[in-house]
C-alpha cells in the first residue's frame, strides 16, 4: 500500500501521538508536578491552536490530553477506593450490584463473572461506590441481572507459576483489584433480571437466539456446536482446550474472535441487499453503520470485533459524507476512539494483535501480491483480448490465491513477535494454514447467515445449512489438526536468556498437594511428576510452553497419587516422552491401571529401575534410584514413592522425596543409601509426617523445598518443623510462600529463586 499524504489520514498521527502519550504515561511516576505539567500542556496547545492552528500544535494538545486521561483512569479510581477500605486481609462483605460481564461456567459448577456494585456493606455499615469486582458464585446469573451476594473479599493472587496467566494484572488494567469469593449458592440472591444497559441486554438475547438457531440439528456433536458459536459469534468460552490449541499452534485461532473477517460478511452482506433494494451507496452506508456496531454487542464487545465495527463505521463514513475512505486510517480512528473509551487497551494482548495484524494486513498485501505475481501475471500492455482463453480463465483464480497468500504472510508477519512474546510461540505453518482455513471459514459465515436468514420462514431450509455447516466445520477441524501434527510447523520458544550460563536448572512447580518437578538442560527436558490432569490443563502445560519444551525426553512417575500423575495420560498424547520412568511396586491406583494400558496401545519405551539402578538425564547430570528395593510393597502409596537422586557434574547433589514418610526415611537410612545432598525436594506424607529429625541430620541439606497447601490439612507444613529447620541453620522454601521455586546450577556455585515473592538463597551464602 502507498502511503499517502498525512493529510489525507490525519487519524494516522493522532492514533502514534496518543500511543506514545500513554506509553510514556504508565511509566512516569503520579505526582502532582506530572498532573500540573500535563494540564500546562494543553494549555499552551490549545492556546496555539486558537491562535494558529497547526499540525504540531494538534499533536502536543493530542499527547498531553491522552496523557492525563491516563493518569485519571489509573488514579484514585473507584476500584482502588474499594481496595483501601477493605484492606489487604480477606474481609466478609455483602455485595450489591450488577453483573456487566458474561458468566463463565468453571468444571466445578461455579460462574466466574464481573460485577459492578452499587454499595458495599462491611462490619454493618453500607457504603455507595461504583467500583467492580470479580466473583465466584455457584449461581446462574446472567448479563444485566441485579444480585446481592455474601461473601469473602480478597486480593487477586498473583501467579505462582512461570507460564501462569496473569489475572491479577490483567484485571488491575480494569480497575478490578478484589476477588468475591460467595461459598453457598443460598448466600447469593437475585433482586433482578435482565436489568443493565437495555441494548446489551438486547444484544444478548440475540446472541442466545442466534447460537439456537445456528446449533440446531446438531445435538449429538457438540465439538461442532462449540466450534460455530465460537467462529461465527465469538464464544470462546465455551470452545474446549483440546479443540483451541491446534488452533493456536497453526495460528489460525483469530478465528475464533470476532473480527474483520466477520464483520466484512455481515457488511458486505447488508451492502448486497441495499443494492437489491436500491437504496443509494449513501444511505446504505448510513444504514449499515448501526447494524455492524450491533453486531459488535452480540459477538460480546471485544476488542477485536469492535475495532473491526469502528473501522467499518468510519470506513462507511466516507461514503455517507462523500469522501473517499482510507482503510489505514479508519484503523487509527478505530484505535483513537477505543484508547479515548479506556487507555489501559493499549496494554491488552487483544488490542495489540488486532491492531498489529490489520496494520501488517493493510501495509504489506498490495506490495507482496505484486512481488508473488511478477512470475504469473500477463503482460499489462497485452491488451486482455488477446490472451488465450485458459489464461483468460485462469488469471483470476491465480490472482485470488496469490492475494490470500498475501493476506496470510502479511498477517504471520504482523503477529510474529506479539505471538512470541506473549505465547513463546513461532507458527510458520500459519502461512500455509490461513491460506486454506480462511476462505473455508469464510464459507461457514456465509451459510451461518444464509441459516439465520432463514430461520424464520424455512426452518426445514436452515437446518439443511446447519447440516452444511457441520461438514465445514469438521472439515476445518481436521484441516487444523493435520498442520498442528506438522514437524517444524510450530515450535515453542523461551524468552531470552532461557538458561543463560548456567548449566542445568530444575524447576519445583507449585501445584498444592500435586507435584511436577522440570530438569532443564542445553538439549535435555525431563519431568519428575505431572500434577494432576487439573493442573495439567491449567499450569504445567502452559509452564512447558513457557519454557520452550516441545518433546519430553523422559516422564518419570513416582506413585499411583492422581495429584502427582493424573494428567499424564494428555501429556503422552500431547507431547510423547523418548523414555518413561515407572514406579516398579504394585499398587490400586486406577489411573496407574489405566496408564499402563496405554503405554501397552502405544509401544511406549518404558524402564521400572528399583534401588540402586542408575541413569543419565543428560551427560552433567546422574539419577540413581534410592527407594523402593526389588520387590516392594506398602499399604500406602507415599510409602512406596520413587526416591531418586540427582549429581549434577563437579556440582551439587538434589534428592527428590516426592510424597515419602518416615517409613520411608527409616528404610532409606537402614538400607545405608548415601542420602548426604545440598538440595531435599519433598511433598507431604498422608500421614502429615514427615522430615523427621534423624533424616534431616543425615542429608544436612542447605536448602529444603516442600510443598504446602491449606487443604487438606495434612498437606500443610508443621510450623513447628518449621522453626526447627530455623535453629538448624537449614533455608526452608515453603511454597505456599514462594510458589514455584527456580534453581539454577554452574559450575562452581547454585541458585534457588522463588517465583511468587522473589525470595532467593545463593550456596556461596552458607
Amino acid at each position: 500500500m502507498k502511503l499517502t499524504a498525512m493529510s489525507r489520514q490525519p487519524f494516522l498521527g493522532v492514533a502514534l501521538t496518543a500511543i506514545a502519550a500513554i506509553g510514556i504515561s504508565d511509566f512516569v511516576p503520579l505526582s502532582q508536578r506530572t498532573v500540573i505539567t500535563a494540564l500546562a500542556l494543553i494549555g499552551i496547545s490549545a492556546t496555539l491552536l486558537i491562535c494558529r492552528p497547526n499540525l504540531i500544535g494538534t499533536y502536543l494538545f493530542v499527547f498531553a490530553g491522552f496523557f492525563l486521561l491516563h493518569v485519571l483512569q489509573t488514579s484514585a479510581t473507584a476500584g482502588l477506593s474499594l481496595a483501601s477500605l477493605l484492606g489487604e486481609r480477606p474481609r466478609m462483605i455483602t455485595a450489591t450490584g450488577a453483573v456487566v460481564s458474561e458468566p463463565r461456567l468453571l468444571p466445578n459448577g461455579k460462574a466466574v463473572f464481573l460485577m459492578q456494585l452499587s454499595n458495599v456493606e462491611l462490619e454493618g455499615v453500607t457504603r455507595p461506590t461504583g467500583a467492580t469486582i470479580q466473583v465466584r458464585w455457584k449461581g446462574k446469573p446472567s448479563l444485566g441481572d441485579e444480585l446481592q451476594l455474601f461473601g469473602m473479599a480478597a486480593p487477586i493472587a498473583p501467579p505462582r507459576n512461570p507460564g501462569e496467566f496473569d489475572m491479577r494484572s490483567y484485571l488491575v488494567r480494569r480497575d478490578v483489584h478484589r476477588a468475591l469469593f460467595v461459598h453457598y449458592p443460598e448466600e447469593g440472591v437475585l433482586l433482578r433480571a435482565g436489568g443493565g444497559n437495555p441494548i446489551l441486554s438486547l444484544a444478548q438475547r440475540s446472541r442466545n437466539w442466534l447460537q439456537s438457531t445456528l446449533c440446531r440439528g446438531l445435538d449429538d456433536s457438540p465439538e461442532v456446536k462449540d466450534f460455530i458459536s465460537g467462529i461465527t459469534l465469538g464464544l470462546r468460552h465455551q470452545t474446549p482446550e483440546d479443540i483451541e490449541e491446534p488452533f493456536q499452534q497453526t495460528g489460525t485461532l483469530h478465528l475464533f474472535a470476532v473480527a474483520g473477517l466477520h464483520v466484512g460478511i455481515v457488511a458486505q452482506l447488508l451492502w448486497l441487499v441495499g443494492s437489491v433494494v436500491g437504496v443509494s451507496r449513501r444511505w446504505a452506508a448510513a444504514a449499515i453503520i448501526p447494524m455492524v456496531l450491533f453486531y459488535s454487542a452480540v459477538t460480546g464487545l471485544h476488542i477485536s470485533s469492535v475495532r473491526a465495527a469502528i473501522m467499518s463505521a468510519v470506513f462507511m463514513g466516507g461514503y455517507v459524507v462523500e469522501r473517499k475512505p482510507f482503510t489505514l486510517n479508519s484503523l487509527s480512528a478505530a484505535a483513537v476512539i477505543l484508547l479515548a473509551w479506556n487507555t489501559n487497551e493499549l496494554f491488552s494482548t487483544g488490542f495489540q494483535l488486532s491492531f498489529a495484524v490489520v496494520g501488517a494486513i493493510v501495509l504489506l498485501v498490495d506490495p507482496v501480491t505484486a512481488l508473488l505475481r511478477r512470475p504469473t501475471a500477463p503482460d499489462p500492455f497485452l491488451p486482455r483480448q488477446l490472451l488465450s482463453k485458459s489464461r483468460r480463465l485462469t488469471d483470476p483464480v491465480l490472482l485470488k490465491v496469490t492475494q490470500n497468500v498475501s493476506v496470510s504472510v502479511a498477517a504471520f508477519v504482523g503477529s510474529l513477535v506479539l505471538l512470541f512474546w506473549y505465547f513463546h510461540l513461532v507458527t510458520p505453518v500459519s502461512l500455509v494454514a490461513n491460506a486454506v482455513v480462511v476462505p473455508i471459514a469464510y464459507a461457514i459465515l456465509a451459510v451461518a447467515l444464509l441459516s439465520i436468514l432463514a430461520a424464520a420462514a424455512l426452518p426445514g431450509f436452515s437446518l439443511i445449512f446447519n447440516n452444511t455447516n457441520w461438514f465445514l466445520a469438521k472439515l476445518v477441524i481436521g484441516i487444523v489438526h493435520v498442520f498442528a501434527q506438522l514437524p517444524a510447523g510450530h515450535h515453542y520458544l523461551p524468552h531470552p536468556p532461557g538458561l543463560g550460563s548456567a548449566k542445568a536448572k530444575l524447576t519445583v512447580l507449585d501445584l498444592g498437594a500435586g507435584a511436577a518437578v522440570h530438569l532443564q538442560t542445553r538439549n535435555r527436558d525431563w519431568l519428575f511428576d505431572c500434577g494432576s490432569q487439573r493442573d495439567y490443563d491449567r499450569l504445567v502445560r502452559e509452564y512447558l510452553h513457557t519454557a520452550g519444551v516441545n518433546r519430553i525426553g523422559a516422564l518419570l512417575l513416582s506413585h499411583g497419587d492422581a495429584q502427582h500423575i493424573g494428567g499424564a495420560s494428555k501429556l503422552l498424547l500431547e507431547m510423547p516422552p523418548a523414555l518413561l520412568i515407572d514406579n516398579p511396586a504394585p499398587d490400586r491406583s486406577s489411573i496407574h491401571k489405566r496408564l499402563r494400558h496405554l503405554y501397552d496401545e502405544r509401544a511406549l519405551r518404558v524402564i521400572r529401575p528399583v534401588r540402586g539402578e542408575s541413569f543419565a538425564p543428560a551427560e552433567e547430570v546422574r539419577c540413581t534410584v534410592l527407594h523402593p528395593p526389588r520387590n516392594f510393597s506398602a499399604s500406602m502409596g507415599d510409602d512406596q514413592a520413587l526416591v531418586l537422586q540427582l549429581q549434577f557434574q563437579s556440582g551439587p547433589t538434589v534428592l527428590l522425596m516426592s510424597d515419602s514418610g518416615v517409613a520411608t526415611e527409616k528404610a532409606l537410612l537402614e538400607s545405608a543409601s548415601n542420602v548426604r545432598s545440598d538440595i531435599l525436594i519433598k511433598g507431604q506424607h498422608h500421614s502429615g509426617v514427615s522430615g523427621s529429625v534423624d533424616f534431616v541430620r543425615a542429608v544436612q541439606p542447605q536448602l529444603i523445598v516442600a510443598t504446602s497447601c491449606d487443604f487438606p490439612r495434612h498437606e500443610r507444613i508443621d510450623d513447628q518443623w518449621a522453626d526447627d529447620l530455623r535453629e538448624k541453620d537449614v533455608r526452608l522454601f515453603r511454597q505456599d510462600q514462594t510458589g514455584a521455586v527456580e534453581i539454577r546450577f554452574w559450575s562452581d556455585r547454585w541458585e534457588a529463586r522463588g517465583f511468587a515473592n522473589g525470595e532467593t538463597f545463593r550456596s556461596s551464602n552458607r
